[in-house]
């Protein structure tokens, strides 16, 4: 049974592919310690697009945040060092042969609510981009 409490993770991760292997395996442990197991398969689908975008359009490093509202909110979220705003997502016919092109039209298609925005601190400038799911 998922929890009445809110929690909050955050990983920071570099600038590598493997990266993307360690989030999404620390979201399915994350989200099955708390009891969120019916979660897991579309979290990681969402939250592996989220930081492949991250490590894979940026050079600096990038951070997966895990945050349960405990009012069955589930909110998965990519930061980058990266302030410009994410492409517009592309409908799927229109990347259907792309190898590319597809995660934020993915994360759409699959969340609840999705979005951006800017971030800044300590003079450093990014970009936070996340969505949110529902318990069914």
């Amino acid at each position: 049974m998922p929890e009445n409490d809110p929690w909050e993770y955050s990983l920071y991760i570099p600038n590598d592919p493997r990266a993307v292997t360690v989030c999404r395996r620390t979201l399915r442990l994350i989200l099955t310690m708390h009891g969120l197991i019916r979660m897991v398969d579309l979290a990681e689908l969402l939250a592996t697009e989220l930081v492949s975008n991250a490590v894979r359009h940026t050079k600096g490093p990038a951070a997966l945040r895990v945050r349960w509202s405990g009012c069955g909110v589930l909110r998965l979220g990519a930061w980058d060092a990266d302030p410009s705003p994410p492409e517009p997502p592309q409908p799927f016919d229109r990347a259907a042969d792309r190898e590319d092109g597809r995660g934020l039209a993915l994360v759409r298609a699959c969340a609840d609510v999705w979005g951006w925005q800017p971030l800044a601190r300590e003079g450093n400038r990014g970009e936070y981009v996340w969505c949110e799911l529902g318990v069914a």
